[in-house]
């Protein structure tokens, strides 16, 4: 039972009474979803029968199509077909989307999907039309002080502590991303390498301490190192890997940014966010924005921010895969099993992740 917003509702009421979901069909098609995900689409369709399909010739002439992210739709259409775009989550799991780990959280969107600028979303829609009641802020607040307390980010990932220079320098933090990124292709409409960002940073910031991280995935060699990647050394002061992101975050003054979500965290620690594309967080009046959306001229409140982002958008899936879940009891979930996980089957996951880089044609 959700209880966290005084309405004692059940999970699956939850997620029938959001008005985005209530014209979905008693049947979908999900197109070209790896099997891996097929148990994590059901749990987010509950109610609903999900039929997986890897053939165009399979799809239906009317009906809701589920894509993955920005996945292209299926040549030759019918107009009589909807689509809607599934991706992750902002608060996910412990461990890293490609090392397949399962998720806490996914965000489903009617409209487009958050990251993708080029038109509106279902968030964009939420941050610029919701009208944000006190209680919903409150609850926001509480989930947000939880976040900080707790360090909690996206993956969760990250073995060492990271300890501020001994320096009365300004302390900045560039982001870095996988290139090939969708949120690069679609959000970042100027700058779309991380060297080219660090190296705009570094000469912007000439007496500052600068601090580059890669990206977790670049990290753990499951995605490719982007252009000049290897030298980003002569940028900045100092590269940082294996470092727990929310500590790192509390360390720094100011966090640099193409559409990284880290920027949203920094943000939700009261740091300073510069933003070099338009993540879905920009244009809100809490961030200095490189790049303006137009679309986003609403002034919002740190909390209404949280209650549209972390509430009102994302679906969050109970570990059993049985149930949808508040995000109150996704953070506990997230909790637990980054404290029961520690440093175990590291062996297990190197082999693991030696198999996914062969596959992926990543050396």
């Amino acid at each position: 039972m959700d209880k966290h917003n005084g309405s004692e509702i059940t999970d699956q009421r939850r997620f029938m009474n959001i008005p985005r979901f209530d014209d979905f069909p008693k049947v979908l098609y999900a197109y070209k979803f790896p099997r891996w995900k097929w148990p994590i689409v059901r749990q987010c369709f509950l109610g609903r029968k999900v039929v997986f399909v890897n053939k165009d010739s399979k799809l239906p002439a009317n009906g809701v199509v589920a894509l993955w992210g920005m996945m292209p739709a299926p040549a030759n259409l019918s107009q009589h077909i909807s689509i809607i775009r599934v991706e992750d989550g902002f608060l996910r799991s412990v461990g890293l989307g490609a090392d397949l780990v399962r998720p806490v959280s996914w965000v489903i969107d009617n409209k487009g999907i958050y990251y993708n600028t080029t038109g509106s979303s279902d968030l964009e829609e939420i941050l610029n039309t919701l009208q944000f009641d006190q209680t919903l802020i409150v609850r926001a607040a509480k989930l947000r002080t939880q976040i900080i307390e707790n360090g909690l980010t996206k993956y969760n990932t990250g073995l060492k502590t990271w300890q501020r220079p001994n320096t009365q320098k300004k302390i900045i933090l560039v982001v870095g991303q996988v290139e090939s990124d969708a949120s690069i292709i679609f959000g970042a409409p100027q700058i779309k390498g991380n060297m080219e960002l660090l190296r705009k940073v570094r000469m912007s910031n000439l007496d500052a301490y600068c601090v580059y991280k890669p990206h977790p995935d670049v990290i753990a060699r499951l995605r490719i190192l982007g252009k000049d990647e290897n030298n980003a050394q002569l940028w900045c002061d100092e590269v940082v890997t294996d470092v727990v992101m929310g500590d790192l975050l509390n360390s720094v003054d100011e966090v640099h940014v193409l559409t990284s979500l880290a920027g949203f965290e920094a943000m939700l620690r009261g740091k300073s966010v510069i933003c070099h594309g338009q993540p879905f967080y920009s244009g809100w009046g809490l961030t200095n924005d490189i790049v303006p959306n137009q679309r986003r001229n609403r002034q919002l409140t740190i909390d209404e921010m949280v209650a549209g982002v972390l509430i009102e958008y994302p679906l969050y899936l109970s570990v059993d895969g049985k149930r949808l879940i508040t995000p109150e009891e996704a953070l506990e979930s997230l909790l637990h099993w980054r404290n029961t996980s520690g440093n175990k089957n590291i062996w297990r996951q190197e082999v693991f992740r030696f198999f996914l880089r062969i596959f992926a044609g990543v050396k």
